[in-house]
């Protein structure tokens, strides 16, 4: 297997011999090393394939195939803006811009920092609270350009109060 470096390569390594010769084992492995490693790099693709005995072009198919597979290392939070009907009558875009602008990304984009990855969605279900933004597993509801700001800056702060605890 072609090294991805040092720790990670064990991880890998361990995922992949739990996977070996069993059928239909790409996308739990892929799943299980994007959870252990936070993103699928080329490298890791690479030893995927190699592991799972495999045509690279296979792995990265099925990894650009569906959505839930990132190629680039990820935020420790991410936000998932919602564009659909109910929000965007609400001013969804209005909100989207604000995210934007704080953020400095575009969506589908990760900050400098790797605090927030900042993703577009169709629709998040949850209309009544519209318009809404989910970070994570928390749903925030009739947000505007200002209250989203707070928000943001509530994690901004957890994080920096998680730092000085560590050290």
């Amino acid at each position: 297997m072609k090294g991805v470096g040092g720790m990670t390569d064990q991880k890998l390594h361990t995922i992949l011999e739990k996977y070996k010769g069993q059928s239909g084992a790409l996308i739990p492995a892929l799943q299980e090393a994007q959870e252990t490693l936070g993103y699928l790099s080329e490298e890791t693709l690479e030893a995927i394939a190699q592991g799972l005995r495999m045509p690279f072009s296979r792995v990265y198919g099925v990894v650009t195939f569906y959505a839930q597979f990132y190629l680039t290392p990820r935020g420790k939070h991410t936000i998932k803006s919602c564009q659909g009907t109910a929000c965007h009558v609400k001013g969804a875009s209005r909100l989207l811009q604000a995210l934007e602008d704080k953020l400095k990304v575009k969506g589908g984009g990760t900050t400098d920092d790797l605090l927030f990855s900042l993703e577009t969605v169709a629709c998040l279900g949850t209309c009544f609270l519209a318009p809404v933004v989910l970070i994570d597993s928390d749903y925030y509801g009739a947000q505007t350009p200002q209250s989203i700001r707070k928000v943001l800056r509530k994690y901004a702060k957890k994080e920096k109060t998680e730092e000085v605890e560590e050290e």
